[in-house]
């Protein structure tokens, strides 16, 4: 579907270019915005790979046991199906510290492996309660330092690239409370207590 409305956005702007005579001005505009798209991905890519090996290298040296033990509290809180599992514990704390750090494209494949791990423990093919609630987090995604936002405001040559922090913080978490909130509320009315939810 989304490959639809992209060739439907695409062929509207040929066609209105066309129509008013102004293909040249589109052809420069996709050159430009092409090679800026090049510029930017190129600016994000020292961080991505320096956090992406820091993750790598803490899942492979034990931190992220270190990190599951620390956050147990609240793991254990917000997933209560997951005690007795250490190592989906790290998994998920391990996504959860990416989204803190603001790497979602760093925490996508740490939070693919938690929902495989999730998945295996699943007594069924629905998607249980923990699965939803770590969707619903990761969707909301708390973020204390948002390295990529920042990034991409000093590539557009920003001043102050950490300058938005106050209101990422008050933003991310208002809708991490909110989505935790409604999760909660909503399983008591709809889980069975035993496997996914019964509706």
């Amino acid at each position: 579907m989304i490959n639809v409305i992209w060739f439907g956005m695409i062929a509207l702007s040929v066609l209105c270019a066309g129509a008013n005579g102004r293909l040249s001005q589109l052809s420069s505009g996709v050159m430009e915005g092409a090679g800026d798209a090049v510029e930017l991905s190129l600016s994000l890519l020292g961080s991505m790979c320096a956090w992406l090996g820091f993750l790598r290298i803490a899942e492979d040296s034990g931190l992220t046991q270190l990190l599951a033990k620390g956050f147990s509290p609240i793991i254990d809180r917000l997933f209560p199906d997951y005690k007795d599992a250490p190592e989906l514990k790290g998994k998920i704390c391990m996504n959860l510290s990416a989204n803190l750090l603001g790497l979602g494209n760093a925490a996508t494949p740490l939070g693919l492996s938690a929902m495989k791990a999730m998945a295996e423990r699943a007594p069924g093919s629905l998607p249980t309660r923990g699965m939803i609630l770590f969707v619903a987090i990761n969707t909301a995604s708390l973020q204390l330092l948002p390295i990529n936002m920042a990034a991409m405001r000093a590539s557009c040559g920003s001043a102050s690239p950490f300058g938005i922090l106050p209101e990422i913080w008050v933003s991310s978490l208002g809708s991490l409370v909110v989505v935790v909130l409604a999760c909660k509320i909503l399983e008591k009315k709809y889980f069975d207590g035993v496997g996914p939810w019964n509706r």
